[in-house]
């Protein structure tokens, strides 16, 4: 455990050589040792699921103190269903390919050599995150099975749980015959160490932050070394007209209802004028019943009143707001094309859905809409490098160089041009 009256800057030194070092071990590593690593992981979570829940649960009453809000304690809660998604989410990573030294589009050229692309790891992975215990594990599966070293930098209200977890890390690296040090978790709670993290090139080759709008505009403005990142999930719901109603209220419900806090959750429901007058009043009860506010435009608001339900008049704020609350935007647009510019003006680049019967407006939509996720027919929720059967994810990048969407082992990988020659000589 580091001592917190340590140097921020001699402590994030020990941590970049120690990555360092590992990083070169770990880059060779076989693909047998990295899967018996997150086997040996997803064991000692099962095992020792009493123990996280118990730390888990100091870590929970310390923030009851400090009266975080409900949507906070949600991600901060390491349940029984996290705590097995995390050991699950170990074992789907251990059998996904490993990208690492694959070896993609070998072409001959008219000189003789042989031209090709291999995927290398990205070297060392700083990840700092807030409340979320569970991306302690996901980072350290996904940087392990990609041959990358990773430095973790939880929020101080899950020192606790992070601290077991990061244990937890170590033992099933030692177990597989790997560095212990490939995944290193920052133990002091000074927020001078994410300012020396983000400033580190020379330790660390990739920043990624998991955390709120706040946190990372401020690691944008201050990072020397390379992000990926989001800033937040204003997600959208469309409903499109003609629709299936039936399977439009239950994806809607879905995308809003089924967790509040996730980024991924859909925070403003679009609705074509078309469908309005039978769908709204639909959802508005649903709505109702289970406690979200609705924030409605002029049309909407009519029909939800006069449906029966409440509703309030909604702010210019609302449709770039992002509320990770029991509480959404609703708006009536006259067409598809009204939709899509909405959705690109308002909308964070994140995750945005259509509900449609027609297939030229599905595929309108998925052509036009710029987002790093773009669905039809179903919920927003689906935006996880879990759902995507990518093991886990790292993080969600709304960005448009190297990685977007949801980042699994592929994002955590570069390329390097290979060249196979027989003796030929540049002319």
């Amino acid at each position: 455990m580091a001592d917190e009256n340590l140097d921020p800057a001699l402590y994030m030194k020990r941590l970049g050589q120690d990555a360092r070092k590992a990083s070169r071990e770990l880059a060779r590593a076989s693909t047998r040792a990295k899967n018996e690593a997150l086997l040996a992981l997803a064991a000692l979570i099962r095992a020792r699921a009493a123990d996280i829940r118990s730390e888990n649960e100091k870590d929970l009453e310390a923030a009851r103190s400090e009266n975080y809000p409900a949507a906070f304690l949600d991600r901060l809660a390491a349940t029984p269903a996290v705590i097995a998604r995390m050991a699950e989410s170990l074992e789907q990573t251990a059998r996904l390919p490993d990208p690492v030294g694959s070896v993609e589009e070998l072409r001959p050229q008219p000189s003789g050599i042989i031209v090709g692309r291999m995927r290398v790891p990205l070297g060392v992975i700083g990840i700092i995150y807030e409340s979320r215990p569970n991306v302690t594990v996901e980072a350290a599966a996904l940087a392990l099975k990609s041959g990358n070293c990773a430095i973790l930098r939880g929020g101080s209200e899950s020192i606790r749980t992070n601290r077991l977890l990061a244990r937890l890390v170590s033992e099933a690296l030692q177990k597989a015959g790997l560095p212990a040090l490939a995944v290193q978790y920052v133990e002091t709670t000074d927020r001078a160490m994410v300012d020396q993290m983000i400033t580190s090139p020379q330790w660390i080759d990739v920043i990624i932050p998991r955390g709120g709008k706040g946190l990372i505009s401020r690691l944008m403005g201050k990072a020397r070394v390379p992000m990926i990142k989001h800033l937040n999930g204003i997600c959208h719901t469309y409903v499109d007209s003609p629709c299936d109603l039936e399977l439009a209220v239950r994806v809607t419900d879905n995308a809003k209802t089924q967790r509040y806090s996730p980024c991924n959750a859909t925070e403003t429901l679009l609705v074509h004028e078309k469908s309005a007058v039978e769908f709204l009043p639909r959802i508005a009860r649903i709505f109702h019943d289970k406690g979200v506010e609705m924030r409605c435009d002029e049309a909407s608001l009519s029909l939800v009143q006069n449906a029966g339900y409440a509703a309030i008049e909604a702010t210019p704020e609302d449709w770039d707001t992002e509320y990770n609350a029991p509480v959404i935007s609703i708006a009536v647009v006259r067409s598809l094309s009204e939709a899509i510019d909405f959705i690109n003006e308002h909308g964070s680049h994140h995750t945005d859905a259509i509900i449609t019967s027609s297939h030229e407006a599905a595929e309108r939509f998925l052509r036009e809409v710029d987002s790093a996720s773009v669905m039809v027919n179903t919920s927003t929720r689906f935006a996880d490098g879990f759902e995507y059967g990518l093991g886990a994810e790292i993080g969600i990048s709304t960005d448009k160089l190297h990685a977007r969407g949801p980042v699994g082992l592929e994002g955590l990988t570069s390329q390097k041009y290979i060249v196979l020659g027989h003796g030929e000589l540049r002319a």
